[in-house]
């Protein structure tokens, strides 16, 4: 969770997660915001499509995941789609969230993502996340987590970017 560093200081914060492994197969990772320090339930419209190719090669794909879409739900947004993420010891996942000025209190607070893993049915999958909290509150934090099991590995690093 980061719970400080989103402030006014950046109109934009990219979070880059490298080498994420979860423990386990029926996992995927995602996210959520909170407003008031406490409660991880920021209101999210999302849409969601992914690209793969299956490591025995035998099959690829780009679709619309629309089961994986959030419409006006509080719940958190699944960071990778078509499958649960793999728990093998050589596998993970990588990507980054770009967050938008989170401390206004005017505007809604977009949000894109995109990350590559390794998923449970042997396919390499990257997932192209976008939406926005339908806030007018600012965004004070960030939740990363598992949806099953724990994230037993890898690195969340928090950027401000300077216009």
């Amino acid at each position: 969770s980061f719970t400080s560093g989103i402030d006014s200081t950046y109109k934009e914060y990219v979070f880059t997660f490298k080498d994420i492994h979860l423990s386990s197969a029926s996992g995927r990772f995602q996210f959520n915001g909170t407003t008031d320090g406490t409660n991880w339930n920021v209101t999210k419209t999302t849409t969601v499509f992914h690209s793969s190719h299956k490591e025995a090669d035998d099959d690829a794909a780009l679709g619309y995941q629309a089961g994986d879409d959030l419409a006006q739900d509080t719940g958190f947004q699944d960071l990778q789609a078509y499958g649960n993420q793999q728990d093998d010891n050589d596998s993970c996942l990588a990507g980054y969230l770009h967050l938008f000025n989170p401390s206004s209190t005017t505007f809604v607070k977009h949000f894109m993502a995109k990350t590559n893993a390794m998923v449970a049915t042997g396919y390499s999958s990257s997932c192209f996340v976008a939406g926005y909290c339908n806030t007018t509150s600012a965004v004070t934090g960030i939740r990363f987590q598992a949806v099953t099991g724990n994230v037993d590995a890898g690195d969340i690093c928090l950027y401000g970017i300077s216009s």
